[in-house]
């Protein structure tokens, strides 16, 4: 299921539409998630693609880490939190 089922459509006020927010779910700590150290090219969607095999679930851990816009990449040296069953957390966006 794609992340982007929850998202609404929005006009702005130059009526053009774009995607509304996406409304990620929290995603509490389990005694099965992992702890990395981020490398110094470790990045969002290759944590993803290391961990679950597929680097659109870079948001996941973008989530679970509290890292907002930005860049894809991390901070070297930084523990990273690799949550457990990505896919019980992506059956949490309903759709």
């Amino acid at each position: 299921m794609s992340r982007y089922n929850r998202s609404r459509l929005v006009r702005d006020r130059n009526d053009v539409v774009h995607q509304g927010s996406l409304g990620y779910p929290e995603i509490p700590i389990t005694s099965e998630d992992m702890w990395v150290q981020a490398g110094v090219y470790d990045r969002l969607d290759n944590l993803a693609q290391r961990f679950y095999k597929d680097p659109s679930l870079w948001w996941i851990i973008a989530r679970a880490n509290n890292i907002g816009k930005g860049s894809m990449y991390i901070t070297e040296g930084k523990t990273i939190r690799i949550p457990a069953n990505p896919g019980s957390i992506q059956d949490t966006l309903g759709g």
